[in-house]
């Protein structure tokens, strides 16, 4: 446990920003796994919004410095990719 005042309060502010950090990557978890969902159950007007939703989820979580701009687009195109995949099997 830290000595200095500074210190106590830089704790306290570190653990809150985890937190605040931690929503973040479970709210674009979870819109991940509605994205998944839309695709399995073969509706694809559902997965295209549910995919507009993840993509502007993962967009703020990447404007708020929680996910690194690389991962948000590895993971924007694997889902693309599900869904245009989807799209072609629908054909």
């Amino acid at each position: 446990m830290p000595n200095i005042k500074s210190a106590e309060k830089r704790v306290k502010v570190i653990e809150k920003k985890t937190d605040e950090n931690k929503a973040v990557r479970s709210k674009v978890a979870t819109y991940a796994k509605k994205v998944k969902a839309a695709l399995e159950t073969g509706d694809a007007q559902a997965a295209q919004k549910a995919y507009a939703e993840f993509v502007s989820v993962v967009d703020k979580a990447v404007s708020a410095k929680v996910v690194s701009a690389n991962s948000a687009n590895r993971k924007k195109a694997h889902y693309a990719k599900l869904l245009d995949n989807k799209k072609s099997e629908a054909k």
